[in-house]
């Protein structure tokens, strides 16, 4: 399946993931006013996590490929769906 965990369409799909959340960080930081108002500091904090969460999986996606494994347990699957959503 396209963008499944373990797989070269999946690695891509994190790696973009993880490169518009850096991306969409650096605009908000250099808006003028980003620390007066409230709710740009929550972004910041949630787009953060979601760079740690897809970098995360990036890697656990090139470890699967490097070392030609499948991710195709229904736990890791759960866990993937629960951190993505």
């Amino acid at each position: 399946m396209f963008g499944s965990p373990g797989r070269m369409s999946g690695l891509v799909l994190r790696c973009a993931q993880w490169l518009f959340a850096a991306v969409s960080i650096g605009f908000m930081v250099t808006a003028p006013g980003f620390f007066n108002s409230t709710a740009f500091c929550y972004l910041i904090a949630s787009m953060g996590l979601q760079i740690l969460w897809s970098f995360g999986l990036a890697c656990l996606d090139l470890h699967a490929l490097r070392m030609k494994k499948s991710l195709r347990n229904s736990v890791l699957l759960c866990l993937f769906a629960i951190g993505d959503w």
